[in-house]
């Protein structure tokens, strides 16, 4: 006769496993579609427009559920906190990634994001005064400029459709840094006890701050509702709710419940789906250099993600 005891164990593992692959399957296709989903977006909204009303949209909403599951009004002290690394992460950090994809594809994008491990373990190092990278880090670490020395090198020359845009990836290259920064300083800030409320509260902060770089910008004077195009909305919904809202908790969820090491494999995951995504939905143009390219940013935050943590 079987052990109930066992077989609820097993019934409970087996639920456990497949909601771990739920939760890492948004993760990776939701926010690999991000990038995709802000070309459409800027068609005809503009950037920072559309960046404001996407993290600010989403930061209400995680608030006000925040709030209504029990956790008190932040403190003043905890607002600035959160304005600084929203700043970092969402006004420099993804700001920066919208205006980039103006002039480079989705694809190369979330390629360049992902070189963030290389900056987070640099910063460490330099700026934290942390123990230095072993060699496999220093290895991964020169295979990312490589690869994007091959993205800058194949984007000089004659003008070409299929070359990168050397300001795009100056763009994406502060986007990671910034983006990096403001993940290291969140560690040291004050904040509420919460992650997701703490999260809305910069998105809020952030978006606000979008919208005041619009208006430096120039943006509300070209911008009107008529010319909004439907596909523009669905992809602005779609950052909101499966980037910002969906794809966010279950990142939260899974490091809450699951290895570290099994989560930041997005890290090398969203890329390839962003570049399959962009190369399918959209015809973006993948040379064998920008593959390349590609490959050895990604290999390289394999490595680093493998090295990072032993002596």
């Amino acid at each position: 006769m079987d052990n109930p005891i066992i077989n609820t164990k097993e019934v409970l593992n087996n639920r456990k496993k497949i909601q771990v692959l739920i939760a890492l399957f948004s993760v990776y296709l939701f926010w690999g579609g991000t990038y995709l989903g802000i070309k459409f977006a800027i068609e005809t909204i503009p950037p920072f427009i559309m960046a404001g009303s996407r993290f600010l949209v989403a930061g209400l909403i995680l608030y006000f559920w925040s709030l209504l599951s029990g956790y008190k009004n932040p403190t003043k002290k905890q607002w600035f906190s959160a304005g600084i690394i929203g700043a970092q992460l969402l006004l420099f950090g993804n700001g920066f990634v919208v205006l980039a994809e103006q002039l480079v594809p989705s694809g190369i994008a979330a390629t360049m994001i992902a070189t963030v491990p290389l900056w987070i373990i640099l910063l460490e190092w330099l700026w934290k005064k942390q123990k230095s990278p072993n060699k496999g880090v220093i290895l991964g670490i020169i295979l990312g400029f490589a690869g994007i020395l091959l993205l800058v090198t194949n984007s000089s020359g004659t003008p070409d459709k299929n070359n990168v845009n050397p300001v795009g990836v100056a763009l994406l290259l502060f986007a990671s840094f910034s983006w990096s920064l403001g993940s290291l300083s969140s560690r040291t800030v004050d904040q509420p006890r919460s992650p997701l409320l703490f999260t809305a509260m910069q998105m809020i902060v952030g978006g606000i701050l979008l919208f005041l770089g619009s208006l430096l910008k120039g943006e509300w004077v070209h911008f009107s509702i008529v010319n909004l195009s439907l596909r523009s909305f669905l992809s602005l919904l779609y950052l909101i709710i499966f980037g910002s809202i969906v794809a966010y908790n279950a990142y939260m969820w899974l490091l809450k419940n699951t290895d570290s090491a099994l989560v930041s494999t997005y890290a090398f995951v969203n890329p390839i789906v962003a570049v399959f995504i962009g190369w399918l939905i959209a015809g973006e143009q993948l040379t064998v250099n920008i593959l390349i390219a590609t490959v050895i940013i990604i290999l390289s935050v394999i490595i680093i993600t493998i090295f990072r943590n032993r002596n």
